[in-house]
């Protein structure tokens, strides 16, 4: 993840991203820099429109914009239980009365 941040960084601040920028930027973050793993996320970087990749990861991310519902609690469930089965069985007596 400290590649990619060194890269944000680096685009935030208008700055070009780099092999050289990117490895500047971890190194002075005390980060040993892999030049392999440099050199990956400057050609991937080098085929994506960062601005619109941040963008869309801001609309997929869901923002809660109201509390969350309490669970129902634990004597709401059997008087929920007990009316589907009433209504089970009022739907099986209308059957019998059919074929009755």
């Amino acid at each position: 993840m400290e590649y990619v941040y060194a890269a944000m960084l680096l685009h935030k601040a208008g700055k070009p991203i780099t092999e050289e920028s990117v490895s500047q930027v971890l190194e002075a973050a005390g980060v040993n820099a892999d030049p392999t793993r440099v050199k990956a996320l400057v050609a991937s970087l080098s085929e994506i429109d960062i601005d619109e990749a941040i963008k869309s990861a801001a609309v997929a991310v869901p923002t809660p914009t109201a509390p969350a519902e309490a669970a129902p609690k634990e004597e709401e469930k059997p008087k929920e239980e007990e009316k589907k089965e009433e209504k089970e069985e009022a739907a099986l007596e209308g059957l019998g009365a059919l074929f009755g």
